[in-house]
């Protein structure tokens, strides 16, 4: 098993440095508008995560910690991506674990995330981790 460690990116800097990863999951997504987003979403309690082999990002996760009413506290993953040439390694369960505890942590009821449609290797992933299917989430563009 590689060595890895798991680090918490604090600062927009440090976020800013983990595009390239970012875009293997939103290929479209330009450098300016993540940065954009990413200032937007800050003073709402964003926060992103990276696992590391030795000083190198190879998988990154964004994450909130919110309430709703039909579920509780919970810790939303947003944008989990490890890098194509580094899957099959474990690394993607250990940065999910590591987000478990934050939620458990945070004493969250929940932890939840949505995954692309057409991303099937997610889906099995998660189905795998011991996630299920709770409802659609709808989306439109204005």
């Amino acid at each position: 098993m590689l060595q890895t460690s798991i680090k918490e990116f604090k600062t927009l800097a440090e976020m800013e440095a983990c595009f390239a990863l970012l875009q293997q999951l939103n290929p479209a997504m330009d450098a300016t508008r993540y940065k954009q987003l990413l200032s937007q979403m800050l003073p709402n309690g964003y926060r992103m995560a990276g696992i590391l082999t030795g000083d190198t990002c190879v998988g990154v996760s964004g994450f909130w910690v919110n309430t709703k009413l039909y579920c509780g506290k919970y810790l939303e993953v947003d944008n989990f991506v490890i890098d194509a040439s580094h899957r099959n390694k474990q690394l993607g369960k250990q940065l999910l674990d590591w987000l478990i505890d934050q939620a458990k942590a945070a004493n969250c009821d929940t932890v939840m995330l949505d995954a692309y449609t057409s991303n099937s290797e997610a889906h099995r992933f998660y189905f795998r981790e011991g996630f299920h299917i709770k409802s659609y989430h709808f989306y439109r563009s204005i």
